[in-house]
């Protein structure tokens, strides 16, 4: 079993293969993101209570929007949903929750509950919960690159002073540790567009098991196989 001190000060999670839980059971795309959903509080909530302190979620990506258009109905009302009830239910959780990506194209009702959710949990101490909505890797680092043209068009900065910390200034996840460990359940053996830049050095645990199934135990298994990594981060 993995140890404490041992823990990966940041984790991620792709939260995927929701969609396939369902078909395999007959059921509608959009009862396996209730399933998904409801899963992600456990989950989230028990790596607070181990003392993971930042825990990145890929809710819903920029291409997600290409998905039929009922099934994006349903997650935009799924969120609506969380949303409602992390003002609910979250408040009694140590947990201070961000969101991280383009959230300006979301509903207003959707804008205001994110807001209202970050206010209320911003001088919590615990973990910190990043959810990743309408959020793309590229984008992000687009959005970065645009604000750093603006400080050179400006005269606040030269092109030649443009470095990594110049960069991770304008991340979604400034002033956060990058990930140690980002874990993709459902088998899939790719990035998906998640935390491009962030994850330069992290370590990957792919679990074929679809995210609706995965559970606190897996989890485990997960920060145990990240402590039997020796990350040398390009040295020796």
């Amino acid at each position: 079993m993995y140890k404490g001190q041992h823990l990966p000060e940041h984790v991620g999670i792709i939260m995927d293969g929701n969609g396939r839980w369902a078909k395999k059971r007959g059921l509608p795309r959009s009862a396996g993101h209730v399933a998904g959903a409801s899963n992600f509080r456990t989950i989230a909530k028990y790596c607070s209570q181990i003392g993971i302190r930042y825990l990145t979620v890929y809710a819903f990506s920029t291409e997600n929007w290409k998905r039929p258009q009922e099934e994006v109905k349903a997650l935009m009302r799924l969120f609506r949903q969380y949303l409602e009830e992390a003002l609910r239910d979250f408040t009694e959780e140590n947990i201070r929750t961000r969101f991280i990506g383009d959230v300006s194209v979301f509903a207003p009702v959707l804008r205001d509950l994110i807001e209202q959710v970050e206010e209320s949990s911003k001088n919590k101490t615990g973990m910190v919960l990043n959810i990743a909505m309408n959020y793309g890797g590229r984008a992000e680092l687009t959005h970065a690159m645009r604000q750093l043209a603006q400080e050179v068009k400006h005269g606040s900065m030269q092109p030649d002073e443009i470095d990594e910390a110049a960069i991770e200034r304008y991340l979604y996840t400034a002033g956060q540790p990058d990930p140690d460990l980002i874990i993709r359940p459902s088998g899939e053996n790719r990035t998906s567009n998640f935390l491009l830049w962030q994850s330069a050095y992290s370590e990957y645990v792919i679990m074929d098991i679809l995210w609706p199934d995965f559970t606190t135990e897996d989890l485990d298994h997960a920060l145990e196989e990240f402590v039997k990594r020796n990350r040398r981060f390009g040295g020796i």
